[in-house]
């Protein structure tokens, strides 16, 4: 019987058992997380280009900033896991993190009163609300998942130890790790073009 104040021992063995879980889990995504930060990046990158290009939805000046941190991340992820290259956090991450930060504050800009919005002397306000799902999903929600996603996948990748050995690699051989960038590449491609498609048909 436990002792009071003690947890009683099922309590104590399930709770290990979900941590072993979670870091099982961690552990197995770890030696593909950079390509899991290159599907978000692509995936906004395609994404925000459907919105203005496909639906004509004008992006405002926050949105520009947003972009401007993330298209770049869409090439130096898919260049930095075909070169191996064991320092791809260092310079990801304050992409990323800054571009969170900026959805941040555009998403409170839309959905709250907190901050005075800006004068915008020409284009769209950085108001504007283009999509509002389930209550409280929009644009900068939206970029805001793939930079944290970017943002935690690079912090999760140092923890594969085979990553200190990357640079020593180079790109002398394709392997399943290289295939998966380029099919990545070519399944947000694919997805925006057959998308354009059908929203223009």
């Amino acid at each position: 019987m436990a002792e009071p104040g003690e947890q009683p021992a099922e309590v104590t063995d399930d709770a290990d058992e979900a941590a072993s879980a979670i870091d099982r889990f961690f552990l197995g995504l770890a030696p593909w997380s950079r390509h899991v930060a290159l599907l978000a990046a692509w995936t906004a990158m395609g994404g925000s280009l459907f919105f203005s290009e496909v639906l004509s939805w004008a992006p405002c000046t926050l949105c520009w900033y947003q972009r401007i941190l993330m298209y770049p991340l869409a090439i130096v992820i898919a260049v930095g896991i075909l070169r191996r290259d064991a320092g791809l956090h260092l310079y990801v991450l304050p992409l990323s993190v800054l571009g969170g930060c900026v959805s941040v504050y555009h998403y409170l800009l839309i959905k709250t009163d907190l901050f005075t919005p800006p004068s915008c002397s020409i284009g769209i306000p950085c108001t504007v609300g283009y999509l509002n799902w389930l209550g409280f999903v929009n644009i900068p929600f939206l970029a805001l998942t793939a930079f944290v996603i970017i943002s935690l996948m690079m912090v999760l990748s140092r923890a594969d130890a085979p990553a200190a050995d990357m640079a020593e690699a180079g790109i002398a051989r394709l392997g399943a790790p290289d295939l998966a960038v380029l099919g990545i590449i070519g399944l947000v491609v694919g997805a925006y073009v057959v998308g354009g498609i059908v929203a223009r048909g």
